[in-house]
């Protein structure tokens, strides 16, 4: 079963509402990609076979990650299952620290060459510190738009002011702001408090939820088998939520979780998933990751079903009490 397409924001990019998040193909290079391992490419092509067969249509990527290893993988494997670019829509990122505004146009050649020639369907500002003004960030992202370089502009990390003034600037050229690109989840629901969420409702522009299982926790795999913790790399098993205290306090939304996922045949990994897509209406994506091939094939299935709204308002009665 196929997924229902949606809208990205004010765009005419139809995509499902799960995308793959690529930063696990970052080959283990640069202080960002070390976060994971180095992932053979011919599993990372299964990943993006299992992914396309299953239904999803766009894959996030960045500059960063992997100083564009994962860009290069992302669009190797593509080529080599002879994907076309319409069937397979690309998400990737500008990094702005230490730099300026005019870097944009300078290094956009470099991402396209990394992506070997596909289009960029949606270029982002990965987080909003830089030494330029959004103003004058948004005015270089519109003129690649003009120059048919990328086709939409979307943010990431950026609070509701910046939201606001990213896309008036891009109004003032005849575009819009496309995406919000946020760490979300049911343990981190920030952005319902902050009003980037509110904005984001207001402005017609979609949430992209990046880290949505909480790097695996939601899983409930490291509650019922903590000692997995010990054998993860990277520094995952450092943050306080992997810690004995940390997985006792989350257990009851792995239990409630698990609950409703025997209904669906599910897991609790796609329950988490499907609440994270469909709480707030059409507004929010997510974008999780995948370093086996096994996690492409639980998360797609994620979209074959849809909680009620009574399992979804258990959810949020839950995890906003363990989450706080």
């Amino acid at each position: 079963m196929q997924p229902t397409l949606r809208t990205l924001g004010a765009s005419d990019l139809r995509l499902s509402p799960l995308g793959l998040g690529c930063w696990q193909f970052s080959k283990g290079e640069g202080i960002v990609g070390r976060f994971w391992p180095d992932i053979d490419p011919a599993i990372i092509e299964e990943i993006i076979r299992v992914c396309l067969e299953g239904g999803i249509n766009w894959f996030d990527t960045a500059e960063v990650y992997g100083k564009g290893q994962s860009e290069q993988m992302l669009a190797s494997a593509l080529n080599k299952l002879g994907v076309r670019e319409e069937d397979a829509h690309i998400a990737t990122k500008w990094w702005p620290a230490l730099r300026t505004a005019g870097n944009i146009p300078r290094t956009i050649q470099t991402r396209l060459d990394s992506l070997k020639g596909r289009m960029i369907d949606l270029y982002q500002i990965h987080q909003p510190f830089s030494f330029s003004s959004v103003s004058a960030e948004m005015k270089q992202m519109g003129q690649l738009v003009k120059q048919g370089k990328i086709k939409y502009v979307g943010v990431s990390n950026f609070t509701a002011s910046k939201m606001r003034e990213a896309d008036r600037v891009l109004k003032d050229m005849g575009l819009r702001l496309i995406s919000n690109q946020m760490k979300y989840s049911m343990l981190d629901r920030r952005i319902e408090d902050n009003e980037v969420l509110d904005t984001a409702k207001e402005l017609g522009i979609s949430i992209i939820a990046y880290s949505p299982l909480e790097q695996g926790l939601l899983s409930g795999k490291f509650h019922r088998q903590p000692e997995l913790v010990k054998s993860m790399t990277g520094p995952r098993k450092l943050l306080p939520a992997f810690k004995a205290g940390g997985l006792q306090r989350t257990l009851p939304l792995i239990e409630l979780l698990e609950q409703i996922a025997v209904k669906y045949n599910a897991s609790a990994t796609q329950v988490a998933l499907n609440w994270t897509i469909h709480y707030h209406g059409d507004t929010v994506f997510a974008i999780p990751g995948a370093s086996k091939v096994h996690h492409a094939q639980e998360n797609v299935k994620t979209m074959q079903f849809r909680l009620t709204d009574d399992e979804m308002k258990a959810i949020h009665d839950v995890s906003q009490r363990v989450g706080r």
